[in-house]
């Protein structure tokens, strides 16, 4: 992705172009609409010329205004300009405006060529095509891009509002422009699923416009976040940034399989059921907008398995990892229908529901979770747990190659290293795991004991948690290396290199109170901490490498849960200054925080180095901020009561965050 390519989306429909705002036919860019690309090839050109952009830029995340001029022509002399107007809601509207800027009569000829290779996403992604059979309908004022694979079909209407001369692969418009005329062309692009055709909801002008069925404007749900003001501009910017790409990423509910305004994982290959992530992000975003994590706990439940399935890695109340809705899914040659790969999102589900119920009061839907509660416990008792030892643990059992071999957030094939830089062989159980394990045991005893009023199942889980943390403190404790490990491997031996993960252990409240002070100035260490973030792996290890996706890279959401897990066990000083250098490097970022970025140390530049490829705007990257907020204010919902311990990073004296929603009221923060 090049830093001037223009993205606008609007919740599974994203538009990947040029800065001229072109689809260059050959790359991953187009019209992606549920995970299958509806425009691979989108070519504007006027006299056969390209367009050289003069502008070109987001209007809101739905939307974009490029303007362009003959390449080949004078910037100071242009003699026709060109406007292009982007809108994305379910379909598009693009609108086309040529002005002649002369006082002559100008003969212009205005060319769209078009067409789709209806690429599944996972197949753009990895930078191939689309197969199956291809054909096209045209008439006077339309063209129909039709393909059929399998059995199953997808097609793409272009409708003109004026008449050219179209053809199965573009439209040609002969204008003669008076002096200063202005000209213009409305053009629909509707995406056609399952024989049901899927409109653009904006049309001319749609800038700053509300589309249906998203519960809240993009105005509504910023004047509902809590109000920012810090003596730090830039965290300000951040703040706003964050709340921005937050919105941005809500899929957009459809009635049909997403009938939730959750967050998405990420632009532009994730934008779909995500759970990890959406969970996650529902989670940091608690404090600022808690419908979210209603919206994902609703979600992920009506998808929540129910019978085992080897080829979606599918146990009976096993929460799920990824839904697609693409040619691969319908045609039955991915398990991501949805995918259940991930033995983490389960234990987090049961974490976000009760604290969504200690920030929101909301005892009705939780009691409404109850049949998934108890199926997701049993899930965490059972299945997860294949040799009864007492630890969940993973081991990939679907042939598909799109299946994962590992269920954690570090989701890489390499990211499960010893030490000495080999890798380990499943069933693997994670420290990771084992901390959300006990965490979620904890908080789904109080829901019961509170909500349900079942104090015999509310005290076999506590006991049930207090055991399993003396059983991890004596396993995944390295005697050696004097920190705890990674994981243990499918022989039981500890895979001992020093992750990150550390600092989730503190987040769930598993570490041995004794090692706290040793893990926390641990993590401090130059090796772990870049001075931007928390790397991923120490650089100590021989795994590491600043450019390895799991393996020595940063990421903001896991170095966030790392600061919260040292405020938790209070070490404020070591979270303020972790939360001070995530600041730091979202500004360095143009105050918008990708999904990972190098483990380069810091060092006097003050410049981080991007990771190639990196999600941008992506959900828990976009909520690392907020989580960040949260831990310098030492938010804390007990017993129905906000508690604060504020606690700021060295050069910040200020932050008020006013009117936070706390169990049906606002509550201002200093």
């Amino acid at each position: 992705m090049r830093s001037d390519d223009l993205i606008i989306l609007d919740g599974c429909t994203f538009f990947y172009s040029c800065a001229n705002g072109d689809v260059e036919t050959g790359n991953n860019q187009g019209l992606f609409y549920r995970d299958v690309r509806h425009l691979s090839s989108w070519l504007l050109r006027l006299d056969g010329g390209e367009l050289e952009p003069l502008t070109s830029r987001r209007v809101d995340y739905y939307s974009a205004r490029v303007v362009c001029k003959k390449r080949e022509e004078p910037e100071d002399r242009p003699s026709v300009s060109l406007r292009r107007d982007r809108f994305v809601s379910e379909g598009v509207h693009e609108d086309v405006v040529l002005e002649n800027l002369t006082r002559e009569p100008q003969e212009v000829r205005l060319e769209l060529a078009y067409g789709s290779d209806f690429a599944d996403v996972m197949e753009a992604e990895a930078g191939g095509n689309g197969s199956g059979r291809h054909w096209q309908e045209a008439s006077a004022r339309s063209v129909v891009l039709w393909n059929e694979r399998e059995g199953y079909r997808r097609g793409t209407s272009l409708s003109f509002n004026r008449k050219g001369r179209v053809t199965k692969d573009r439209v040609t418009f002969s204008l003669k422009l008076r002096p200063q005329e202005i000209w213009s062309l409305c053009i629909d692009v509707t995406p056609i699923v399952d024989g049901k055709r899927w409109a653009p909801l904006l049309r001319c002008g749609g800038f700053h416009e509300h589309a249906d069925k998203m519960p809240m404007t993009l105005d509504e749900w910023l004047d509902d976040a809590p109000n920012l003001e810090s003596d730090d501009s830039a965290l300000e910017r951040t703040y706003r940034q964050s709340l921005l790409d937050l919105a941005a990423l809500r899929v957009r509910p459809d009635d049909v399989t997403i009938k939730w305004a959750m967050p998405g994982g990420g632009l532009p290959w994730f934008m779909t059921v995500f759970g990890r992530d959406s969970l996650t992000t529902a989670y940091q975003a608690i404090p600022f907008h808690q419908e979210l994590a209603q919206a994902t706990l609703e979600a992920l439940a009506e998808m929540q398995a129910t019978e085992w399935d080897n080829w979606r890695d599918a146990e009976p109340g096993k929460m799920p990892h990824e839904l697609r809705r693409g040619t691969l899914a319908a045609t039955g040659q991915i398990p991501h229908t949805p995918y259940y790969g991930a033995h983490d999102t389960t234990p987090l589900w049961l974490i976000v529901l009760d604290e969504y119920e200690r920030w929101s009061g909301d005892v009705a839907f939780v009691r409404k979770m109850e049949p998934h509660l108890r199926a997701a416990l049993g899930w965490l008792e059972g299945p997860a747990d294949p040799d009864g030892d007492g630890y969940i643990e993973y081991r990939k059992r679907s042939s598909s190659d799109k299946a994962l071999d590992n269920h954690c957030w570090r989701d890489s094939h390499d990211s499960m290293l010893f030490a000495d830089g080999r890798q380990a062989e499943p069933p693997i159980a994670t420290a990771e795991h084992q901390g959300l394990a006990y965490d979620a045991r904890l908080r789904t005893a109080r829901l019961l004991r509170e909500i349900f009023d079942d104090e015999e199942e509310a005290e076999r889980l506590e006991t049930q948690g207090a055991a399993l943390k003396r059983r991890f403190n004596r396993d995944f404790w390295s005697m050696k290396r004097r920190h705890y490990v990674l994981a243990l491997d499918g022989r039981k031996q500890q895979v001992d290199s020093l992750s990150s993960d550390v600092g989730h252990l503190l987040w769930s409240g598993i570490v041995d109170e004794k090692r706290v002070g040793a893990m926390v100035r641990r993590l401090m260490q130059e090796d772990i901490f870049s001075g931007w973030g928390i790397r991923s792996m120490s650089a100590n290890d021989e795994g590491y490498n600043p450019l390895a996706y799991h393996c020595g890279t940063v990421w903001p959401h896991d170095t966030a849960i790392v600061a919260e897990g040292m405020r938790r066990y209070g070490y404020r000083d070591e979270a303020a200054e972790v939360c001070r250098s995530l600041f730091d490097a979202a500004e360095a970022f143009s105050n918008q925080l990708p999904e990972v970025f190098a483990g380069f140390p810091r060092d006097d530049t003050g410049v981080p180095v991007e990771y190639p490829e990196a999600l941008k705007p992506q959900a828990w990257a976009a909520g690392a901020p907020l989580l960040a907020l949260r831990t310098i204010l030492g938010l804390d919902p007990v017993d129905g009561d906000l508690r604060r311990q504020p606690h700021l990073p060295e050069n910040l004296s200020k932050v008020t965050l006013s009117k936070v929603g706390f169990r049906g009221k606002y509550v201002d923060l200093t």
